[in-house]
């Protein structure tokens, strides 16, 4: 009994009757969720090759294919800046009191502050040919050591990673031969080609991240490619910038195939405000092909000075946060699971509703052109008669739109993407009561997070206002919360009679 006892009253501290700590939580302990909320504008877009870096003054600044630069001061909060000349696969250093772009298939770029304006340094120079792994510029990134640059790039397809030293006094001229860091290696499956990493001798081996951690040097290279589900993440590490590299035994370091977080990769490492490791990374959606996110979760280092990461998709302790109120998704697959209450205002053939809560970025709802006001309604309780019935204090909410109907990297490109919504609760279904008023949001992002005090509900409602676009998709629609109080059934069963 006693265990029992013990185990009600934690169950109660997490709902209702333990709320004005749940509140308090909830005020001191901010949390994220993957795929991140990010802001995106004209000139920009938060579509992967992410890439992260801390200034001197501990700002936050991220570059990402899709042009634009997001800064934080807590790695929490990004708020979007339009800027000029971003490449594709951007990366941003200090060095020597300037910032020096590169990326995909451009020159350097140099500019006196993070947000540039960036200017052209000039081409590269004393470059190898063909045969020494210089195939065009492509994942370029500069890593400095004690002052000293060096410049890693990718040699496409299966060819691997290459580094080179760097003139101190002109950052775009190569100072020796470059060194073939490592190349595709059949043995290492999760490298491979295809959604079942079925291709023995195909790769894309790309993006490559260098970090230096209590005076060892970690190199992050993303492998598969990103038409796939597996595009995952994996290291190697060596004493010097150069090598050699020894292939980590506990690869992949990012992979996860299901879900709203798939294809982990091509990311950046960067300490946090809490003095941890952070290891931020792509997002690559089941669908459209190529449609991207952002994502970040925490380095973990054994005593080995392994590396680990554990890709999460569900509120978690925002970076120097010690705790958070822990919560779970409780709206998946509840269109369709016998919750009879559950219900939408529209669909078109193939686009149905219930894609909004089976927690796949591969399907999406698209309500009818003619719906001007589209919602659907989460019944969170067993819908027969003599289930009992289960209510949760909700607390937050992702949303996942499809960018106003666009394919692609998460849409658009700068374009519009703001949207208006509204989410409401009930208990009975016909008494609802708003958690969360977005219908007068003017912020452009295609995904959203956003927290609330802990309410009970037996219902969950999203209505949206208003879309970019002629269409409106909604990938996922995700209810977090726990578990709460319980009601009889409407229908008592039998008691089971034994003789």
């Amino acid at each position: 009994m006693r265990i029992n006892l013990f185990m009600l009253t934690l169950l109660l501290a997490s709902c209702t009757g333990a709320q004005k700590k749940t509140e308090s939580n909830v005020a001191d302990g901010r949390r994220y969720c993957n795929p991140l909320p990010m802001v995106i504008g004209q000139g920009g877009n938060a579509s992967g090759d992410v890439s992260v870096f801390r200034d001197d003054d501990g700002r936050y600044y991220m570059f990402c294919t899709g042009g634009g630069a997001w800064h934080s001061d807590n790695m929490l909060d990004w708020n979007f800046t339009p800027v000029q000349r971003v490449p594709v696969a951007p990366d941003v250093v200090k060095y020597r009191g300037k910032y020096y772009m590169s990326g995909n298939d451009c020159p350097l770029y140099v500019a006196d502050n993070p947000l540039g304006p960036y200017s052209i340094l000039g081409e590269w120079e004393n470059t190898p040919d063909v045969e020494g792994g210089w195939n065009d510029p492509f994942d370029m990134h500069i890593f400095i050591d004690d002052d000293k640059p060096y410049l890693f790039y990718s040699g496409r397809g299966i060819s691997g990673i290459f580094g080179v030293p760097l003139d101190p006094d002109h950052l775009n001229r190569f100072a020796d031969k470059p060194t073939h860091l490592f190349s595709f290696n059949p043995k290492h499956e999760w490298e491979r080609y295809g959604e079942m990493n079925e291709y023995t001798g195909v790769a894309w081996i790309e993006g490559p991240w260098l970090f230096k951690y209590k005076g060892k040097y970690y190199m992050q290279y993303s492998a598969s490619g990103t038409q796939w589900k597996t595009y995952a993440e994996g290291y190697y590490t060596a004493k010097s910038p150069l090598g050699p590299y020894t292939y980590a035994d506990n690869n992949p370091l990012l992979r996860k195939t299901e879900g709203l977080v798939t294809g982990t990769a091509h990311g950046s490492v960067v300490e946090g405000p809490d003095g941890g490791l952070w290891q931020f990374y792509t997002i690559v959606l089941s669908n459209p092909p190529g449609g991207r996110r952002i994502g970040m979760d925490r380095i973990n280092v054994d005593k080995n000075g392994r590396w680990s990461v554990q890709i999460t998709d569900t509120p978690q302790p925002a970076p120097g946060v010690k705790s958070a109120r822990k919560s779970l998704p409780v709206t998946i697959n509840k269109m369709n699971a016998m919750n009879a209450l559950s219900k939408f205002s529209s669909q078109q053939p193939g686009r149905y509703a219930s894609y909004a809560v089976d927690n796949s970025s591969g399907t999406v709802w698209e309500p009818d052109p003619s719906d001007t006001e589209p919602s659907i309604t989460i019944e969170l309780s067993p819908a027969t008669r003599f289930d009992e019935v289960q209510l949760f204090d909700v607390d937050a909410v992702r949303i996942m739109f499809n960018a106003g109907g666009r394919r692609g990297f998460g849409g658009g490109g700068g374009a519009s993407a703001v949207y208006k919504y509204k989410v409401d609760v009930s208990l009975d279904g016909e008494n609802y009561t708003t958690v969360l008023d977005k219908t007068s949001n003017t912020e452009q992002r295609n995904t959203i997070f956003e927290e609330f005090k802990p309410v009970e509900a037996r219902y969950v409602r999203l209505t949206v206002t208003e879309w970019p676009g002629t269409q409106l998709g909604v990938i996922e629609f995700t209810a977090f919360g726990l578990p709460c109080r319980t009601e009889p059934a409407r229908v008592a069963i039998p008691p089971i009679i034994t003789y």
